[in-house]
C-alpha cells in the first residue's frame, strides 16, 4: 500500500506524514463503524498525526469528539506508537489555571499519557507571559507529557520572542505553526516575517485549507474560524474559478487546495477534517497531484485565487 512521505516536526520533533487528521466536532457526527474505518485506513496511507483538541467551554453543550477517538484507535487495532497525539493547550485563564492541569485533563479524555505535539490556542489578549509559558512547556516536556510543542495563529513577533526566550533558558522553543494557509490565505505563511521564523527551524502545520468548505462552494453561512482581512465573501466567489481551475488538472477543488500547501518549502503537515473515507482518500490524492503537476506550475495556476494579497498583514496577528 502506497504511503504518503513523512517530514520532520521542527528541527527534533518526531517525523509525521505530510497530512494530518484534525477532530473538530467530527467523530461525535459520524458512525462509529465508518470512523474506525476511516482511522485504520488513515493510519495504513501514512497518516499518523491526530489533532485532538478538548473544545467544549462552559455554557456550550458538551462535546466528546476526543473521548471518542479514545474508542476509535483501540477499535481500530492501533497500538500507542501507531500514531502522534496533538493537543490543544488554551491560555485563557492562564497563569492562574495552570497547563499542566489542562493538559492531563486532555490525555485522561483522550486515552493517552503523552502527547506527542502540543499545540498552543490563539494569543487573544496582551499580558500572557511568553517567558514563563516557555518555562511552563519545558517542564510538561521534561516530565515526559509533550514531545514537541508550537502556537496556532500568533504573529511572527511574538513567535519570535518564544524562540529567544526558550535559546535564553536553554530548551526548546516552539517546533510549529499552525496558520490558516490555503490558495486563498496565503500573505501570513508566504510573507517575509514568518519566512524569517521558518528559517530558524520552526515549521508550518497548514490548517483551515479549505476555508471551512466555503472554497468548495459550500457557501459563507458556516461555523467556520475567524476571517482576517474581512475576505471570506471575495473567497466564496472564488469558488467556480477553482472548480475549473481543478477540472482542467484533472483534479477535485478539494484535492488542489490541499496539494497547494504541500508546496510551502517549510510545511511540516496539512490539517485537514474528514468525515467519511470518500473524503480521505480524496485528500490522499493530493500527494500524486503536486507530483504529478509540480509545485512551481500548481503555484502558478492557483496565483489569481490569491484572495489576501495586500489584505492583511503578513507579520500576522
Amino acid at each position: 500500500m502506497q504511503t504518503i512521505p513523512r517530514r520532520r516536526i521542527g528541527r527534533t520533533g518526531p517525523e509525521t506524514g505530510v497530512l494530518a487528521l484534525g477532530s473538530w466536532h467530527t467523530y461525535d457526527r459520524m458512525d462509529f463503524h465508518d470512523a474506525v474505518a476511516m482511522i485504520r485506513e488513515a493510519v495504513d496511507h501514512g497518516i499518523d498525526l491526530f489533532d485532538v483538541g478538548v473544545y467544549g467551554f462552559p455554557g456550550m453543550p458538551p462535546v466528546f469528539t476526543d473521548v471518542i477517538f479514545s474508542a476509535l484507535v483501540r477499535a481500530a487495532g492501533l497500538r500507542r506508537e501507531d500514531y502522534l497525539l496533538s493537543s490543544k493547550l488554551w491560555l485563557e485563564g492562564y497563569p492562574e489555571h495552570s497547563l499542566r492541569d489542562q493538559l492531563i485533563n486532555a490525555l485522561f479524555r483522550a486515552g493517552a499519557e503523552h502527547a506527542d505535539l502540543v499545540v498552543l490556542g490563539d494569543l487573544r489578549h496582551d499580558g500572557v507571559d511568553l517567558h514563563r509559558l516557555v518555562v511552563d512547556l519545558a517542564g510538561l516536556a521534561q516530565e515526559g507529557l509533550i514531545r514537541s510543542w508550537g502556537v496556532n495563529n500568533w504573529s511572527a513577533a511574538n513567535v519570535q520572542t518564544l524562540i529567544d526566550a526558550a535559546a535564553g533558558e536553554g530548551v526548546e522553543g516552539p517546533a510549529i505553526a499552525q496558520l490558516k494557509y490555503s490558495v486563498s490565505r496565503r500573505s501570513i505563511p508566504d510573507g517575509a516575517p514568518f519566512g524569517r521564523i521558518f528559517a530558524q527551524g520552526v515549521t508550518l502545520q497548514s490548517s483551515d485549507v479549505l476555508e471551512g468548505g466555503v472554497l468548495l462552494g459550500k457557501g459563507v453561512d458556516r461555523q467556520v474560524g475567524r476571517d482576517p482581512g474581512g475576505i471570506r465573501e471575495r473567497i466564496a466567489a472564488s469558488a467556480a474559478e477553482l472548480a475549473a481551475i481543478a477540472a482542467d488538472l484533472g483534479a477535485t477543488p478539494a484535492q488542489v487546495c490541499v496539494a497547494f500547501t504541500l508546496t510551502h518549502p517549510a510545511n511540516t503537515t496539512t490539517l485537514f477534517g474528514a468525515t467519511g473515507l470518500d473524503q480521505l482518500r480524496d485528500n490522499l490524492a493530493a500527494v500524486e497531484l503536486v507530483e504529478r503537476v509540480g509545485a512551481e506550475e500548481l503555484r502558478a495556476r492557483v496565483a489569481p485565487l490569491w484572495a489576501d494579497k495586500d489584505a492583511v498583514d503578513p507579520e500576522g496577528p
